[in-house]
């Protein structure tokens, strides 16, 4: 959906979750401006049995001129509702009679809206949607500091202090938005009450310690999801803390926050494992949030759905920590006596010369789908574009060993168009208009085979940041080095290699 779709009506409500945050206030202030914008009738309300109290929202509304309106009788009947940061009909909003409704909202689906939606659920807050929704119009929010300011406060609840963002699309929000840094300051300042640091007490009184893992398991009473943060954030300074999971249940939603201080658990990573296929997970690889959905998981008999939640949680743990085996290339050498021999079937790829974009020595950072990539940039440094739209960088010598350059564009529609920063000038390129086709070679066979069990790869180029592999998908390691071994993905792997029949 487009929010120029909506033009066409006039009376316009705009509708956020009852217990509004700071996202839900700043994604809904967005709406309200870009109706107003073209000349509409448009409301911004919450509903629900009460008003808002907390001290940095109070200060948000009244600093940042939040146009909302508290309607817990709200009984007309608007030609356009729009359900903003939540899903008409969910429990954590109050029904609304309307003619037309629409939805938009960066939780994952509870079941798909019979209306016109927009819902992105790998975006860090519904604020970045909007956003990204009015900047694709061509609409901007560059000479509105207040708007500005409440969309990356948003933001910025949303992932507990930006720690939690992982979407490129996040990134470029807090990177293009003119924001007024004492207003955030002063929310920042006033996030905490009296009750909430009672909370966090008793959560960490109440602590639950598996010591085979350093695991530290903390339930809290519901509270505003940055206490999740506080709780963990805090526990995470214990010695004797490697990993730290933090929660609490509604009926509505489960929230949870992860952090770890261990390479070999990636906070996102675990994330998404304890919210796959009843929420949704994600972040760093140090610290990560989710939500889990309680009407998502099955009734046991004779439990409490919050007891029920407790153990899946602690079960989901365990079943993690059992999973993996952690392999370390530089200190590993596969027996390749069972395993078969392939070569690379031919590709056409992207390249980028960074010196196209910028001269050598620039210190760049470029943004993609995977992470920000930061690089100083020489003469033997290109930028590839790999089978799936994955960006990494290569070397000028094994990019010749590897691949013959044609030469010709290369055209692609990626999910995220990379982009690239020369870090002193703040200037930003789009990558793709720079890209060059390029063929890849059978030069350098492999030997692969699938896994039977999952992995967590540390290569020999990234001793930091482990590859994760599933039983099914193949660990290879290239003939002319024993100690080059990484992971393909089962569904990738024929699309690459074809078997070296025996001569």
């Amino acid at each position: 959906m487009e929010l120029k779709e909506l033009l066409k009506y006039d009376d316009i409500v705009i509708q956020c979750h009852d217990n509004p945050d700071a996202d839900a206030l700043s994604s809904g202030y967005a709406l309200y401006w870009y109706f107003k914008h073209f000349g509409k009738n448009v409301r911004f309300i919450y509903r629900g049995r009460n008003p808002v109290n907390k001290s940095n929202l109070r200060i948000m509304i009244d600093e940042l001129n939040v146009p909302v309106s508290y309607e817990p009788d709200f009984s007309e009947k608007p030609t356009l509702l729009i359900t903003v940061d939540c899903q008409y009909g969910q429990k954590n909003v109050t029904t609304t009679e309307a003619s037309n409704v629409a939805v938009i909202d960066h939780h994952n689906y509870v079941t798909e809206p019979d209306c016109p939606f927009e819902i992105r659920n790998k975006l860090g807050s519904c604020a970045t949607l909007v956003w990204d929704m009015m900047k694709n119009e061509g609409i901007t929010v560059d000479d509105e500091p207040l708007l500005s300011t409440a969309l990356y406060y948003g933001l910025y609840t949303d992932t507990n202090h930006l720690s939690e963002v992982s979407h490129p699309l996040d990134r470029d929000m807090i990177d293009e938005l003119s924001v007024q840094k004492s207003v955030i300051t002063k929310m920042n300042n006033s996030n905490i009450s009296m009750d909430e640091l009672l909370i966090v007490g008793r959560a960490i009184l109440k602590n639950e310690y598996v010591k085979d893992n350093k695991l530290l398991i903390l339930k809290t009473e519901a509270c505003d999801p940055n206490i999740l943060g506080v709780v963990s954030d805090f526990s995470m300074e214990t010695d004797t803390v490697d990993v730290c999971v933090a929660y609490y249940i509604r009926p509505e939603e489960v929230k949870f926050s992860v952090r770890s201080c261990i390479k070999e658990v990636h906070a996102n990573e675990l994330a998404a494992f304890l919210a796959d296929g009843i929420g949704g997970g994600g972040g760093h690889i140090y610290k990560a949030g989710g939500m889990i959905r309680p009407d998502a998981i099955p009734e046991r008999e004779g439990q409490s759905i919050e007891d029920t939640i407790d153990e899946l949680i602690k079960e989901r743990l365990k079943s993690y920590f059992e999973k993996y085996e952690v392999l370390y290339a530089e200190k590993t050498e596969l027996d390749t006596s069972d395993m078969e021999k392939y070569e690379k079937l031919p590709q056409e790829l992207g390249v980028v010369k960074l010196t196209d974009i910028f001269p050598a020595g620039t210190t760049v950072e470029i943004r993609t789908l995977e992470g920000d990539i930061s690089v100083k940039i020489d003469e033997n440094i290109y930028l590839m574009i790999g089978v799936e739209g994955e960006i990494y960088p290569i070397k000028k010598e094994k990019l010749e060993k590897s691949y013959i350059l044609k030469g010709e564009p290369y055209e692609r529609e990626l999910e995220y168009p990379p982009k690239i920063k020369n870090l002193q000038t703040e200037e930003s390129k789009t990558v793709l208009p720079f890209a060059k086709t390029v063929l890849s070679t059978a030069t350098t066979a492999i030997y692969a085979r699938p896994l039977t069990k999952s992995v967590k790869l540390f290569t020999a180029w990234d001793t930091e940041k482990y590859y994760s592999g599933e039983p099914g998908d193949y660990i290879a390691v290239r003939e002319d080095d024993a100690h080059d071994i990484y992971v393909i993905r089962k569904d990738l792997f024929p699309k690459l290699y074809r078997k070296v029949e025996n001569d």
